[in-house]
């Protein structure tokens, strides 16, 4: 299938690192196995595709152009220096708050206890690229990873984000998903919610890529 031939991707993979100090950092549980296994159905699929990953051990897809990246900062930042795209997938588990006041040094222990962290949130990556008012991606995708609730927190992530499509999965600890190899998805967006079948997550990647080829060149 080469159904996204001459078509421009962007997808954003993996954890982000937010650093607390030369040592320690804020992170999620990700292991982009899934954006990876996207960036590789979208270069089989004909498309040109750039890759912002976060930090991973994973080999980079064959064609494709990967970008690595430490923070949500850096993230966005790479993200829009990638505009325009045609479509833009975000699956990214982007860390939503980092440290105010990075140390500069090891935090030491003290007879105080912990030293107090304050914490500020992350610029919302998903959001920004959504609402743009020039170089918005004519589609946009987002995850939403969650542990409860998981269609009715999906259907009011599309609208809060402003995105076109979003792909809910259960990442509670007993679904294995965070960093396993199995996906089960539901795809929601305007007209409805579509139940895809437990899968691995290069079989999801597929299937999205299709998905996409379908709505947006007919293919």
């Amino acid at each position: 299938m080469r159904g996204l031939k001459g078509k421009r991707v962007l997808i954003t993979a993996g954890p982000t690192h937010e650093p607390i100090d030369p040592v320690r950092y804020i992170a999620n549980r990700s292991s982009g196995k899934q954006g990876f296994a996207i960036a590789a159905a979208a270069q089989a699929a004909g498309a040109d595709v750039t890759l912002v990953s976060g930090p991973v051990e994973l080999r980079d897809p064959a064609g494709v152009i990967v970008i690595r990246v430490e923070s949500a900062r850096d993230m966005l930042h790479k993200v829009e220096a990638a505009l325009p795209a045609d479509i833009a997938i975000f699956a990214a588990a982007v860390a939503d708050w980092r440290v105010a006041n990075e140390g500069e040094q090891k935090l030491k222990k003290t007879p105080a206890g912990m030293p107090p962290l304050q914490l500020v949130e992350n610029p919302d990556i998903l959001a920004t690229i959504s609402k743009l008012q020039d170089k918005r991606p004519p589609l946009v995708i987002g995850f939403a990873a969650e542990t409860e609730n998981l269609i009715e927190n999906a259907k009011a992530k599309l609208k809060r984000k402003g995105c076109d499509w979003i792909l809910a999965n259960d990442v509670s600890a007993e679904s294995g998903v965070m960093g396993g190899d199995l996906n089960r998805i539901h795809l929601v967006t305007a007209g409805g919610v579509e139940e895809w079948p437990t899968q691995s997550k290069d079989e999801v990647a597929r299937t999205l890529i299709a998905r996409i080829a379908a709505a947006i060149v007919g293919a």
